[in-house]
């Protein structure tokens, strides 16, 4: 009964705008994947595993590390496994080499930025790639577990056909809270690819990623019509608690809200340019019915009680959100694409990550393990 109740409501799958294809059997000489970006905020322990796997496939890591990781702690770790490591310490000043955000801005100004700087390192981590001269690089992060690295060689050259090929996720469902809700009442509900374990083309890509929830899903989508990405390869993602805080779900809402609302339109083969106010009224009104229907079927039990709660949270924010606020977002994005691609325009593409450090005057932001110094003499 939930599932008939809800179709109308949410598209609980997107995989019919993906190509499943196999894993290729060799991948063409010379023509594999040429580093491996990782962002992250944990002690430099968590890498341990993105190192294991470059060095199984003789590949560079980027590590974009805040918070409790940094570039010291990554080289300490990337010494003791012998792995070629990039470690760069990520600051709000490292934007300065990015193109403005109007959508940044917009969300800070009516109470929707966001504290996290995923985006900032992804945007980073792609025009970095470019500027050093790799050009299919897998944004992995420091949550996902490779079971078959040599795969990624033979995986990597599919990314010629398609703005991203995403590896498929056999471990823990990652959704955001209300669709991990959907799940738990039985609803339909599957994955798509994400910036957890993607590989894209640096060199062909025009588009970046927004500072906001689903900001993987923006990306897919900013390289336009028609949609084209895939999914090849496995990956696991390491399980998480996604009803731990209810401050998870106020904080995914409007990102999830946008881009929903946007898949919505191509799941319908139409095209996902901003479809004005009126649109965005109906796509509110399905959500918070959505999320009525959620919290009616969650039941009592102690499990639920915490769903509960990040639902309630969740329709909460909601109610903060208007068509409005949609409609503009969605066209100041627009304009941030048109921005970020004259700066792709305008930038190199590089041949080695130290001349790029050095022409953007980065260098003092960055440290080498002896893997990869040792490398490149």
């Amino acid at each position: 009964m939930l599932s008939y109740q809800t179709a109308e409501l949410h598209h609980g799958s997107h995989t019919d705008l993906l190509q499943e294809l196999p894993i290729p059997a060799e991948a063409p000489a010379g023509r594999g994947l040429d580093a491996i970006i990782v962002p992250t905020a944990w002690s430099a322990d968590a890498l341990r595993h993105a190192m294991q796997v470059a060095k199984t496939i003789d590949c560079p890591v980027v590590a974009l590390c805040s918070r409790a990781a940094s570039a010291a702690q990554t080289i300490r770790i990337a010494d003791q496994e012998a792995a070629a490591v990039l470690a760069v310490d990520v600051d709000p000043s490292l934007a300065e080499h990015l193109p403005r955000s109007d959508t940044d801005l917009f969300l800070q100004q009516n109470g929707f930025g966001s504290t996290s700087d995923l985006s900032l390192k992804r945007n980073l981590g792609t025009v970095f790639a470019r500027g050093s001269g790799w050009q299919r690089v897998l944004f992995l992060d420091d949550d996902i577990h490779i079971d078959d690295p040599a795969h990624l060689h033979r995986v990597a050259p599919l990314v010629d056909d398609y703005r991203a090929v995403g590896l498929a996720n056999h471990g823990f469902a990652d959704n955001s809270v209300v669709c991990h809700a959907n799940r738990a009442v039985d609803g339909p509900q599957s994955t798509f690819i994400g910036g957890g374990a993607m590989i894209v083309d640096t060199f062909r890509t025009r588009s970046f990623f927004p500072n906001i929830y689903n900001e993987d899903w923006f990306f897919l989508l900013g390289d336009g019509v028609p949609f084209r990405a895939a999914r090849s390869g496995t990956m696991h993602q390491r399980p998480y608690d996604p009803f731990a805080n209810p401050a998870r779900a106020v904080a995914e809402e409007l990102g999830d809200t946008l881009a929903e609302g946007l898949f919505w339109l191509l799941d319908g083969g139409q095209q996902p340019a901003n479809p004005g106010s009126t649109y965005w009224g109906d796509a509110l009104y399905r959500r918070r019915h959505f999320i009525d229907l959620l919290l009616a079927a969650s039941g009592d039990g102690p499990d639920h009680h915490r769903m509960r709660r990040s639902l309630e949270a969740a329709r909460g924010r909601s109610a903060d959100i208007t068509y409005r606020l949609c409609h503009r977002f969605v066209e100041l994005w627009q304009s941030d694409l048109d921005r970020w691609r004259l700066h792709l325009d305008r930038a190199q593409i590089g041949d080695s990550p130290e001349k790029f450090l050095h022409k953007v005057r980065m260098s003092h932001h960055v440290q080498f393990s002896k893997a990869y110094l040792n490398s490149r003499r």
